[in-house]
């Protein structure tokens, strides 16, 4: 894997053919709809697919048609195939995996661990550290991107 497709995130899935033509159903992951603008290009293990059309059919489930997929045996062919594209741009947006290697320091300075995952939890998803600690994630005061992360946090959150 090179490091481009290394830089490339995990947006949807291709369940099944849909109709003659070389429609699929996609499952999308990603919460932005211009991955499945006309023009949009995606990238799998078999190379790259052109969105030609598409169209939000269920939440989060669209029909598409792919310029390199002509026909329902193509279609066929290409389910269960993952779906990557790069990462968009976003002005203010911290994606996840940019916490991963962060030293986090609490707002008194003091080094609280290594950010080593992230885990989903109702209230606030946590970061989960190396010493063990959870810190929610609306604790987070700061980010800089697989450096440092500065927490404000309760007193008696790390004893």
């Amino acid at each position: 894997m090179g490091a481009d497709e290394r830089a490339l995130l995990e947006v949807g899935r291709i369940v099944k053919a849909h109709g003659l033509k070389g429609q699929v159903a996609v499952d999308m992951w990603s919460d932005r709809a211009e991955r499945m603008a006309p023009g949009a290009t995606l990238e799998t293990d078999r190379g790259t697919l052109h969105v030609d059309s598409a169209i939000e059919n269920q939440p989060q489930r669209y029909l598409v048609h792919f310029a390199e997929i002509d026909d329902r045996n193509a279609a066929e062919r290409w389910r269960g195939v993952i779906l990557r594209a790069a990462r968009l741009e976003i002005p203010d947006v911290v994606w996840i995996d940019q916490f991963f290697g962060a030293t986090c320091q609490s707002t008194d300075g003091v080094v609280r661990g290594t950010v080593v995952s992230v885990e989903e939890n109702p209230a606030s998803d946590l970061l989960i550290l190396d010493t063990g600690a959870m810190v929610p994630l609306s604790f987070v005061v700061s980010l800089v991107p697989h450096d440092l992360v500065v927490v404000q946090v309760p007193e008696g959150l790390f004893e």
